[in-house]
């Protein structure tokens, strides 16, 4: 065998790992994050592949096991992405009935502490005019930056802070019963309550910034993914119209994510649309979707996009959803399956919530 093929054998164990190690349960960070870049790894294979191809002979078995084994782990990392496709099937129906008569839009945006650039986003808030704007990462000089927001934005919820774990929700609608909960740890806060459509209906929002697995974060995922399975859990138990929207710190296809859609029953507007990534801003190359808006099956899709950069390391998400009861007829809710509802509970208990999230 030529030092070529060798080289090549060893290329091709090494892109097997990422497949190997995310399918798996282990929650230590290194493995979790080879969720993220599933398409980053399906580039990487496809290239590895015919390259393969070219240098083999194939006068060795073990030449045809591993062109064999990147085919499968390719099928594998295409599996996980391919509903956020525009070949797949969508799950949320776009709205096409004349003008919505019930709709709310919003503006999730990850502001990134240190950036200064608070213009850019006043600049989108003002073009975009969203009923709801909700920031992350924002602490005491955002506040004041957006404090010319508050003319227009009279229902306010401010939690700043310096940990990058800030956050400030502005509402055009009102908003009633609304919390500052800490589910999971005593400096990750999330806002719950009610925002008002109109006199006859209300919609139930959560606010979430979980902690990301990450050698600087948090060793493993597990108080991530115990504080995103315990909001599906609960949700799905109010059995209400609901929107949770923020910037989660896992990706759409991950099976954290996916099990809290199944959990809560709720739909993600991106299936069959797009990828929409959201981080990182300043590299091309490495994006993949952090920043979500699920909503309850009362809801169709107006509009969803991504917006332009603002000097955070996100760009800031933007969502217009009109709300119609008749919806839930043809729009299934996700189901989690009994094994699947064991597994959460055991993240949920591994993670020891705070009591009451206060």
């Amino acid at each position: 065998m030529e030092i070529s093929e060798i080289i090549m054998l060893v290329f091709c164990g090494i892109l097997l790992i990422p497949s190997l190690a995310s399918a798996t349960r282990f929650d230590h960070w290194w493995i979790r994050a080879f969720d993220f870049p599933r398409i980053q790894i399906s580039l990487l294979i496809s290239a590895v592949i015919i390259i393969a191809i070219i240098v083999f002979d194939f006068s060795e078995t073990i030449h045809f096991i591993a062109i064999a084994l990147l085919i499968l782990s390719l099928i594998y990392q295409l599996h996980k992405i391919f509903p956020y496709t525009w070949l797949a099937k969508k799950e949320v129906m776009q709205f096409e009935d004349g003008d919505p008569s019930d709709n709310i839009s919003i503006l999730v945006s990850n502001v990134l502490t240190p950036n200064t650039k608070y213009h850019k986003l006043l600049e989108i808030v003002n073009r975009r005019q969203p009923d709801i704007l909700l920031t992350l990462e924002s602490d005491k000089k955002w506040e004041e930056a957006l404090e010319e927001l508050e003319e227009d934005y009279k229902y306010t919820v401010k939690v700043p802070m310096d940990n990058l774990y800030g956050m400030h929700l502005y509402s055009k609608l009102k908003l009633e019963e609304t919390e500052i909960r800490y589910l999971v740890k005593g400096d990750i806060p999330s806002i719950h309550g009610f925002v008002r459509l109109d006199d006859n209906t209300k919609v139930r929002i959560h606010c979430m910034h979980p902690r990301p697995p990450s050698p600087s974060e948090a060793d493993t995922s597990t108080n991530r993914d115990a504080e995103l399975l315990m909001l599906g859990r609960d949700v799905r138990e109010q059995d209400e119209s609901v929107l949770v929207f923020g910037d989660l710190n896992d990706v759409a296809w991950s099976r954290t994510t996916r099990l809290f859609q199944q959990m809560s029953g709720l739909l993600d507007p991106r299936i069959g649309r797009g990828f929409f990534n959201t981080f990182h801003a300043d590299y091309r190359f490495f994006r993949w979707p952090l920043d979500h808006v699920f909503h309850s099956n009362d809801f169709t899709l107006i509009e969803i996009a991504r917006e332009k950069p603002m000097g955070s390391d996100h760009f800031p998400m933007y969502i217009n959803l009109n709300f119609e009861r008749r919806a839930e007829e043809q729009q299934e809710k996700p189901k989690a399956d009994e094994e699947e509802k064991e597994w959460a509970q055991e993240k949920i208990d591994d993670a020891e919530p705070r009591e009451n999230g206060v």
